[in-house]
């Protein structure tokens, strides 16, 4: 969420905070910035959102789905520094972080780079807060054996390989909101995900992720917060 930057628009974030529970606030280096960052937190207080930070890699124009080469200490202070500010926002509105959720190329590394994923733990272990992050990976792995909380999450928009990597492309497409729902549904109540080729992995689902700019994201939210309803 918060995505827009300067006069361009990303996103119906009006639309879409409503339907959730927790938001990914960016903190700046992928999108969005100080304006944008203090009306996503007080659109999230309005709604009873809880709020995380979403930090990137440093990448504005590839918004943040470039990896890039980068040691365990500048990926720490690069999320320390991202977090505090968005902190600041949050402080400014009384209310607490929730938990923080890297974005993007810096996700996708800290889930196969043991580095990575202990310079995320090095920031977390700073505010006190759990990370989002995927079962199966190094995520699940080092946060847990740093004693760091981890929230296992799936995608209700993303569409995953078999054996249940993600497959992450620079521009989201639609996509159908009935099936995305069924798959969530599925991830619910048997721990399943559903690879592109109708394989099932398993996964661990404790919150669902919509992105904000896929295409269709608001119908895809309805549809999965409806299906979902018995477990909310």
């Amino acid at each position: 969420m918060g995505e827009s930057f300067g006069l361009y628009r990303l996103g119906d974030d009006a639309g879409m905070m409503p339907l959730i529970d927790v938001a990914n606030v960016a903190c700046g280096f992928h999108a969005s910035d100080p304006d944008h960052m203090r009306t996503t937190v007080r659109r999230a207080k309005k709604h009873g959102v809880k709020v995380g930070a979403h930090p990137s890699l440093p990448d504005l124009q590839g918004f943040g789905r470039r990896e890039m080469k980068m040691s365990r200490d500048e990926v720490a202070n690069s999320v320390i520094y991202q977090v505090g500010a968005l902190l600041g926002f949050l402080m400014a509105e009384g209310m607490q972080l929730h938990h923080i959720k890297p974005h993007g190329s810096l996700y996708g590394m800290a889930a196969r780079q043991e580095e990575v994923a202990h310079a995320i733990c090095d920031a977390a272990e700073i505010f006190g807060v759990p990370l989002f992050g995927m079962t199966g990976t190094m995520h699940e792995k080092i946060y847990q054996q740093r004693g760091v909380a981890f929230i296992p999450e799936f995608y209700a928009d993303l569409a995953y390989a078999p054996g249940g990597s993600l497959i992450v492309t620079r521009e989201h497409e639609a996509m159908d909101p009935g099936l995305m729902a069924e798959r969530c549904v599925r991830a619910l109540q048997d721990k399943k995900g559903t690879a592109i080729d109708g394989s099932l992995f398993p996964v661990g689902c404790e919150t669902i992720c919509v992105h904000s700019d896929t295409p269709n994201a608001i119908d895809i939210a309805k549809a999965v917060r409806s299906a979902i309803a018995p477990w909310h």
